[in-house]
């Protein structure tokens, strides 16, 4: 089934899922971000992006743009909303948005055959929308505004003067929409509560629906770097991808071009920034706690307490932000949660991992936890999906023991290969050529005890690699 609105018969969904955002630290990391996350339980942000189109357009209309560090998750959330025929596009280096929309735009040219005609709706992975059916009658209205060679965006009444997002001063009224007269990027309070009070201010939603033609057009005369680039195919443009400028499409056009407007959205929206936005969105109890995890209150008010591995007990605790994971523990006021970037600043000039690992790793294979460490030894946590297999690989300064726990391994250790059950295990000694492989119909998981003097991740001599990564 594919959009048609009054006679169009278009659109190309472009997904930009490339951010590795820090204002959700500690669950989103450079190497988990927001998209990812389960904000809903069952669907992850970017899954739920998918979701929202699939009734609309076919699944090889669908684009997602990310990068290769994230192409097995996104792979692996496509699996988990049964969308398998969506197009990943890769980006060779992370260049913003402007860049992003560019390469998609030559990919629909190239790859999926789009015309100049054909309506793009390019929207972020990462924003919570609802109800589905009111944002649906939005995009409809969105397309009779593309047709008319408008880049249409999407605002969103304010409700508070809110410092996190942008704001589209809005102008003349036209059709169902209105002129654009200003963008401003996140105020100051004062800025944000004057332009709450004016009454002509929309949060800027960071959804765009335009005819692909018009964004050449607008390239070539507000960027023609960028234009000169993507005029050339597919091919030429991701090889010389890394000399893009790194700019928005905002600055880069939106905020340039006579031929934006904007449409109220008439849907909920939400761009889940801050942990304060993600107490707004969740349940609460009587007390106004909203809780998730095992945790217990007493005489605890509008609080936001979310644990994973243990107990949170609070007690006589108000307007406060708890969220624990196996290794961080992030304490703030209410208020406050947008300083968490600052944070995650402080904590990379300290050269502290936890800005970009978690506990839990995930690989194109499955995935591992880190159980514990100390002087000369590591434990972990694997998990090989059902299939899948690590590569053929040494170690010149550890030793791996493995107790298979679940499912049964097949393991080559230099020359041999043996099947490994469940409550057995096998010895790999350092410099030692071997593979995990899961031959089963079951997750496998082992539990990996690692000895030796160096034990970090760079200590492996890859030979052989389904995943490309020799």
């Amino acid at each position: 089934m594919r959009v048609v609105v009054k006679g169009i018969n278009c659109m190309k969904v472009i997904i930009l899922a490339g951010g590795g955002g820090t204002r959700l630290f500690p669950l989103s990391r450079s190497c988990f971000p927001k998209q990812f996350l389960r904000v809903e339980q069952q669907y992850s942000l970017l899954a739920k992006t998918v979701l929202r189109f699939k009734p609309l357009v076919e699944l090889s209309d669908i684009v997602i743009v990310t990068n290769q560090d994230y192409y097995h998750l996104v792979q692996a959330e496509l699996i988990s909303c049964d969308a398998q025929g969506v197009n990943i596009l890769l980006e060779p280096t992370g260049r913003n948005t402007a860049p992003a929309i560019a390469l998609a735009t030559r990919f629909c040219i190239d790859k999926l055959g789009a015309d100049k005609n054909e309506i793009l709706f390019i929207t972020p992975s990462d924003i919570i929308l609802r109800p589905e059916d009111s944002f649906k009658d939005s995009i409809n209205v969105s397309l009779e505004l593309a047709e008319d060679n408008k880049i249409v965006t999407f605002g969103v009444k304010p409700t508070k003067p809110e410092t996190s997002f942008g704001y589209i001063q809005i102008g003349k009224p036209y059709k169902s929409g209105y002129t654009v007269g200003l963008f401003r990027e996140k105020p100051d309070y004062e800025s944000a509560a004057k332009y709450l009070a004016s009454g002509n201010y929309y949060w800027n939603a960071g959804m765009f629906t335009v005819k692909l033609g018009l964004i050449f057009k607008e390239l070539e005369y507000y960027q023609p770097e960028i234009f000169s680039m993507v005029s050339k195919d597919l091919a030429s443009l991701v090889e010389n991808f890394d000399a893009m400028p790194d700019i928005s499409f905002d600055y880069a056009v939106a905020e340039k071009s006579k031929n934006v407007v904007t449409l109220p959205l008439k849907a909920y929206w939400n761009d889940i920034g801050s942990w304060d936005a993600i107490y707004e969105i969740m349940d609460k109890d009587n007390e106004g706690n909203a809780i998730m995890g095992d945790c217990i209150t007493i005489d605890c008010k509008n609080n936001l307490m979310l644990g994973r591995s243990r107990l949170i007990a609070g007690v006589g605790l108000d307007d406060l932000i708890v969220v624990e994971t196996d290794d961080v523990i992030l304490v703030a006021q209410k208020g406050e949660s947008q300083k968490v970037r600052d944070l995650v600043g402080e904590l990379r000039k300290l050269g502290r991992p936890e800005v970009d690992e978690n506990t839990t790793m995930f690989r194109p294979w499955g995935s591992y936890t880190v159980l514990g460490e100390g002087p000369g030894y590591k434990m972990k946590k694997i998990v090989v999906n059902p299939g899948q297999q690590l590569s053929l690989q040494l170690h010149y300064h550890r030793s791996e023991h493995w107790v298979i726990i679940g499912g049964t391994a097949k393991v080559t250790i230099g020359e041999s290969e043996q099947m490994v059950h469940k409550n057995q295990s096998v010895f790999i000694p350092p410099s030692t050529k071997h593979r995990l492989e899961n031959p089963g119909k079951m997750p496998l998981e082992i539990i990996e005890v690692q000895n030796g003097d160096y034990l970090e991740e760079d200590d492996i001599v890859r030979f052989d690699d389904i995943y490309g990564r020799v």
